[in-house]
C-alpha cells in the first residue's frame, strides 16, 4: 500500500519541502509542532521527532529523520513515535534514513543540529509539565563528554572529565587533570550557552584546573561550595552501562514480526532479499535493511520488532538506524565485507534536451537546441582565486630544478613532473600557493623529487604557503586559472624519462613540432582553457570539442557540430600558442577533406558527449589519529570554523579535492607526515565514494588558509590570527581578556600586472608568441607593448615572474620612514638625486689628501655631522620610530614560540641583551656620534640598538 503526503497527521502534511529543521513532539500519540524558537528544548519525559531536510549541491532534497526518547518516556509512546517515523519517511519518497536516538546516549550527527548541546528539562507532557521553575536559581553540576558534540549528564568530579557547576552569580569550569584541551574548549562553549539562556549573559565565568587546590581564589570559591577540598576518584564514578554484543555481527531477516538468523560465513551484499526487511546487530547500534519491493505494513512492523529486540536484549540505550535499500549509509556498507560500487543513475531527458537527442540520432543539426559549452561553463565550479598573480614554474631533472621562461611556463610534458610557486593577492595579505603536477608517465624518481623539493620550499618559508599535490588529468579549476593557457604534450624532457623509455624498449613519442600531433581544446573561457595532446587518431575526436592537428606542413582546425562559437574562439586563442604564424584550413565536422583523414590514419567512428568529469559534492570534515601508520578518522557533522581546533590534523573531503588542515599547536612529529595521511584517506575511502588515488590533496596551516579552502565555512580570519591553544583561545573570548579582531587592519595589496598570455581577439590577429632574444616577454603583455617598453625599462630589471617587493609592518618598524630601505629598482636619475645623500664619508684610514677629485660631478661629499646635530638627529630616530611603533599596535599579535627565528647576523653570545648599555666603550661612544645616519644603519640591529641605549643613557 502507498503511502502519500495527505495520508499523514495534519501536523506532518508539506514538511521537509524546504531545508532546515522541523520538530513534533508526541502528545497524547498525535504529533504538535514546536516553534522555532522553542528548538533544542527536550523534556525527560517526552518523545519527539526531529525531520532534518538539506539541499544538496545538484538542488535535490535530502532528509534525516530522528525519533528522541526522553529517560522518562513510555515503551508504548516509542513504539508509536517509531511507526511515524515509518510513515513519514514513506510519504517523503521511501528515501529518507531514521535515527533512533536515546536521551544522553545520541548520535554525534543529532547533537550537531543544537551546537554546543541540548540540556533535556525535568517533567512532560504526561505529567503536565509539573516541573516547576524555581523562584532562585539551582545550583547544578553537569559532566561533559565528547570532543566535537557535548553530551550532558550529572555526575560527580573526577579527573578524567569536564564539568560545569552553574551557580545564581558564577558559572565554573572544571576541568580534570586527565581531560584533554579539546574537550576544555568544547566545554567552554557550553559554558557560554548556559551563560546566554539562563543567565541572560549576566554572570562571571572562572576555570578551575584540577591540582591548583586553594592557591588561586577562583579555586578556592569553587572547593568551598562543595564544603571544602576532598581527593577525587581516578576513575569516572558515572559508569556506561553500554555493551557491545561480544559475539560480533549478526544479520537477522524479519518475517510477519519474527526474526530468524541468516547463516553466512562472511556478510555479502548478495544476502539481502530485495522483498524482505533485516535486522543487522551490531552490539551498540543496530540497523533496519528495507528492501525496495516491502510494503509500508512490514517496514512497520519491523519497527516494532527492532523495539522489542532493544528490551529483549537489555539494550534500550542503544541507537537505531533505519535505511531503504540503494540509500545505505556509508557506516551500514562499511559493516558488509563486500559492496558493490554504486554507479550515478542518469537523470532523464525532459524538455528540449530529448527532442534534441532525438534529431541528432537522425543526422539533424541540433546547435540550437542542446545547451552549448558556454551555458555548461556557468555550471563548472568557481575558482576562488585571483588570477591576476605571479607565477614561477620549475621542471624537475632527477635532483635539479630547472627554472622556465615566461612564455614557457604553462607548456607541460605528460612524462615529467613540475613545481609551481603562485603568488597572489588576498583578502588582506598576499597568498602564495606551492605545488607540484605530476604527468602520467612521469618516472617515480622524478614524482618524489617533486614532491620533496616543494615540501622543503613550504617549510624554508614557515609554512605558510598552502602545499598542492596534484596529478594530470585530474586537475582542480585553481590550477586552471593559475595556468590560464595550459597546454600538455606527449613524451618527456627528464633524463629519468628517457632512462625509462630506453630500458623498457618504449616508443618515444615525445612532441615534434614538426610532426603528426592532436590536441583537444577545451575550457569555459580566456582565463582557463586548455590544449591536451592526444594520440593521432580519428577515434579521439568528439562532436563537443574543438581540435588543432598539425603534419606534413598544414596546420587544421576541426570543429564539432555540438561546439559554439565560444569553443572556437578558444581554439583561436590557442592555436596562437601551439602553432603562431600558421595558415589553417579549417575542417567542419562531415565536410572533412580526405587530406584531414589520412593524418589521422582513416576515418572511423568516434564520440558525441562530453567527456563528464567528477562534480563537487557535498564536503565532509574529519578529524585524524595518525599513529603507526594507522588512521584513524571522525567525522563532524554540520561543522564550523570553530571545529577546527589548533591541536588538530582534520581532512576536509570534497570528493573532487582534499585538504588537509593542520593546526599551529599540532604534534611536531606528524606535520611532516601530513601528505601522507592525505595519501592514507584517499587510500581507504572512508565514505565509500570511489575516491581516486590521484585526487588532488592540499595541505592547509592555520592561519594561513587560502580563500578556496575558506569558502566552505563562514571564515572569521580574526579567529586564526588569535594565539594559544583552544582552550586559551575559547576563555579569553568568553571572559572578555581578549577578543578575536574584528577587522584585521588592510595591508597595501601588491599590484600584479595582468596575466593573460593570449592575444587579445578585439586587436588585430598576431600568431607571433615569440620573444627577442636579449629580453623575454613578460607574462599578460602583448609583442607591441613589449618593444614599446623597451624604450623605458632597463634590462637589469626586476623579472616579472617573481612578486613584486613589498615592505612589511615588520620592515617598516625597522626602518622607520624616509629611512625604510630602497627595495624598488630606480631609474637613473633617481639614483643620482638620492646619492648626494646616501654617500658615506672616508673612512679612517683614507686621509681627504689621498682621495683623488671625484669623477662624477653629480656626487658631493656629505658634509660631517657635529655632535650636537648626531645627538639631535638619533633622538628624532628614535621619536620617529616610536610614532611607527604606535602605527603599528593595531596589528595582530602572535605568540612568542612563533617569533623566534633564526637571525642571520646574532649578536656575540658574550652579551647580555638585558644589560646591553654596560657594555658601551668611550670609544664606541665617540664613534656613534661621529656616525651618519647611512652609516648606522649598515650596522647588524643589535649594534644599533646598544649604541641607541647608550644615547640614551648619557
Amino acid at each position: 500500500m502507498a503511502f502519500s503526503m495527505r495520508d499523514l497527521d495534519e501536523a506532518l502534511q508539506g514538511c521537509g519541502q524546504k531545508f532546515g529543521i522541523e520538530i513534533w513532539r508526541i502528545e497524547n500519540f498525535k504529533p504538535v509542532t514546536i516553534p522555532k524558537e522553542s528548538h533544542g528544548k527536550f523534556f525527560t519525559g517526552d518523545s519527539y521527532i526531529v525531520l532534518k531536510t538539506t539541499a544538496s549541491r545538484s538542488g535535490s532534497l535530502h532528509h534525516d529523520i530522528h525519533y528522541w526518547l526522553g529517560k522518562d518516556s513510555t515503551q508504548d509512546e516509542a513504539g508509536a513515535v517509531a511507526i511515524m517515523t515509518v510513515e513519514l519517511d514513506s510519504a517523503l519518497g521511501g528515501r529518507a534514513v531514521q535515527y533512533r536516538e536515546v536521551q544522553g546516549h545520541e548520535t554525534e550527527k543529532f547533537l550537531s543540529y543544537f551546537k554546543p548541546c541540548i540540556i533535556p528539562q525535568e517533567g512532560g507532557v504526561a505529567s503536565g509539565f509539573n516541573h516547576v521553575k524555581p523562584e532562585e536559581h539551582q545550583t547544578r553540576l553537569y559532566i561533559c563528554k565528547g570532543k566535537h558534540v557535548v553530551r550532558f549528564a550529572r555526575s560527580t568530579l573526577n579527573h578524567d572529565d569536564v564539568f560545569i557547576l552553574d551557580t545564581e552569580s558564577k558559572i565554573f569550569q572544571f576541568s580534570g587533570s586527565s581531560s584533554s584541551i579539546q574537550e576544555r574548549a568544547k566545554a567552554l562553549e557550553v559554558v557560554q550557552y548556559i551563560k546566554d539562556t539562563y543567565h541572560d549573559g549576566k554572570c562571571d565565568i572562572a576555570a578551575v584546573e584540577d591540582g591548583r587546590l586553594m592557591a588561586d581564589a577562583e579555586a578556592g570559591e569553587f572547593w568551598g561550595l562543595f564544603g571544602g577540598f576532598a581527593p577525587l576518584p581516578k576513575k569516572s564514578a558515572l559508569s556506561d552501562h553500554r555493551t557491545a554484543g561480544s559475539d560480533g555481527i549478526k544479520l537477522f531477516s524479519v518475517e510477519k514480526g519474527q526474526t530468524k538468523p541468516t547463516e553466512a560465513e562472511s556478510l555479502q551484499k548478495e544476502l539481502l532479499d530485495t522483498n524482505k526487511c533485516y535486522i543487522l546487530d551490531c552490539g551498540l547500534e543496530l540497523f533496519v535493511w528495507k528492501g525496495k519491493n516491502t510494503s509500508i505494513d512490514q517496514r512497520k512492523r519491523t519497527s516494532e520488532t527492532a523495539e522489542e529486540f532493544f528490551r529483549s536484549s537489555e539494550r534500550p540505550k542503544s541507537n537505531l538506524v533505519s535505511v531503504m535499500e540503494g540509500f545505505e549509509t556509508v557506516m551500514f556498507r562499511s559493516k558488509f565485507d563486500s559492496w558493490p560500487a554504486t554507479s550515478a543513475v542518469a537523470e532523464p531527458q525532459h524538455g528540449r534536451g530529448k527532442v534534441a537527442a532525438l534529431l541528432q540520432r537522425r543526422g539533424v543539426n541540433v546547435q540550437g537546441l542542446v545547451k552549448t559549452s558556454s551555458s555548461s561553463s556557468k555550471d563548472e565550479p568557481k575558482p576562488y582565486i585571483d588570477g591576476t598573480g605571479n607565477l614561477q614554474v620549475w621542471r624537475i631533472n632527477r635532483e635539479e630544478k630547472i627554472p622556465l621562461e615566461a612564455a614557457e611556463q604553462s607548456k607541460f610534458y605528460t612524462g615529467d613532473c613540475y613545481i609551481f610557486q603562485y603568488s597572489y593577492p588576498g583578502e588582506d595579505r598576499e597568498e602564495t600557493l606551492v605545488g607540484t603536477w605530476l604527468g602520467k608517465q612521469s618516472v617515480e624518481e622524478d614524482r618524489a623529487s617533486a614532491i620533496s623539493m616543494a615540501s622543503k620550499m613550504v617549510e624554508s618559508m614557515k609554512f605558510m604557503p598552502a602545499q598542492a599535490r596534484i596529478y594530470e588529468g585530474k586537475e582542480p579549476i585553481q590550477f586552471f586559472v593559475i595556468m590560464q593557457s595550459f597546454i600538455t604534450f606527449k613524451g618527456g624532457l627528464s633524463d629519468a624519462f628517457k632512462k625509462y623509455i630506453v630500458e623498457n624498449e618504449v616508443p618515444d613519442t615525445t612532441y615534434d613540432a614538426e610532426g603528426v600531433a592532436l590536441f583537444r581544446v577545451q575550457g569555459s573561457g580566456p582565463e582557463n582553457m586548455q590544449a591536451i595532446q592526444i594520440e593521432a587518431v580519428s577515434t579521439g575526436l568528439n562532436s563537443s570539442y574543438c581540435y588543432i592537428l598539425h603534419g606534413d606542413s598544414t596546420v587544421f582546425t576541426w570543429r564539432g557540430n555540438l561546439t559554439s562559437s565560444d569553443d572556437q574562439e578558444l581554439m583561436e586563442r590557442m592555436l596562437d600558442l601551439i602553432k603562431p604564424n600558421e595558415n589553417t584550413k579549417a575542417q567542419k565536422e562531415g565536410s572533412e577533406s580526405e587530406q584531414f583523414w589520412k593524418l589521422l590514419g582513416g576515418k572511423s567512428e568516434y564520440p558525441s558527449q562530453k567527456i563528464k568529469k567528477d562534480g563537487e559534492s557535498d564536503p565532509h570534515l574529519f578529524s585524524c589519529t595518525f599513529s603507526n601508520e594507522n588512521l584513524k578518522v571522525t567525522e563532524i557533522f554540520n561543522f564550523t570554523q570553530d571545529d577546527l581546533m589548533t591541536e588538530d590534523i582534520f581532512i576536509l573531503d570534497c570528493h573532487t579535492e582534499i585538504f588537509v588542515w593542520v593546526g599551529q599547536q599540532a604534534d611536531p612529529k606528524k606535520k611532516p607526515k601530513v601528505l601522507a595521511i592525505g595519501e592514507k584517506f584517499l587510500k581507504h575511502d572512508f565514505l565509500l565514494e570511489n575516491l581516486a588515488s590521484e585526487t588532488p590533496i592540499y595541505i592547509v596551516t592555520e592561519g594561513n588558509e587560502p580563500p578556496f579552502f575558506t569558502r566552505f565555512f563562514t571564515w572569521d580570519s580574526s579567529k586564526s590570527a588569535m594565539h594559544g591553544n583552544s582552550f586559551q583561545k575559547k576563555l579569553a573570548i568568553l571572559t572578555n581578556k581578549g577578543r578575536p579582531l574584528l577587522e584585521k587592519p588592510k595591508r597595501r595589496a601588491p599590484v600584479y600586472s595582468s596575466r593573460s598570455s593570449v592575444p587579445d581577439k578585439s586587436q588585430p590577429r598576431s600568431r607571433s608568441m615569440t620573444s627577442t632574444p636579449d629580453r623575454a616577454r613578460v607574462r599578460g603583455r602583448s609583442p607591441a607593448f613589449n618593444a614599446l617598453a623597451a624604450n623605458f625599462e632597463n634590462i637589469g630589471t626586476r623579472n616579472q615572474s617573481t612578486p613584486p617587493p613589498m615592505v612589511s609592518p615588520l620592515v617598516r618598524k625597522l626602518y622607520p620612514k624616509s629611512l625604510a630601505p630602497d627595495l624598488t629598482p630606480r631609474s637613473a636619475a633617481f639614483a643620482a638625486r638620492t646619492a648626494l645623500f646616501e654617500k658615506s664619508r672616508p673612512t679612517p684610514q683614507e686621509t681627504p689628501s689621498s682621495l683623488g677629485p671625484s669623477e662624477d660631478t653629480n656626487e658631493a661629499e656629505e658634509p660631517k655631522m657635529t655632535e650636537d646635530e648626531s645627538m639631535s638627529s638619533i633622538r628624532e630616530d628614535s621619536k620617529e620610530e616610536e610614532e611607527a611603533e604606535e602605527e603599528e599596535s593595531s596589528l595582530p599579535t602572535f605568540p612568542y614560540e612563533r617569533l623566534k627565528t633564526d637571525s642571520e647576523d646574532p649578536p656575540p653570545s658574550d652579551i647580555d641583551l638585558t644589560r646591553r648599555e654596560a657594555y658601551m666603550s668611550a670609544a664606541e661612544f665617540k664613534e656613534k656620534l661621529e656616525m651618519t645616519k647611512s652609516e648606522f644603519y649598515k650596522l647588524p640591529k643589535w649594534k644599533q640598538n646598544k649604541l641607541k641605549m647608550a644615547v640614551h643613557l648619557f
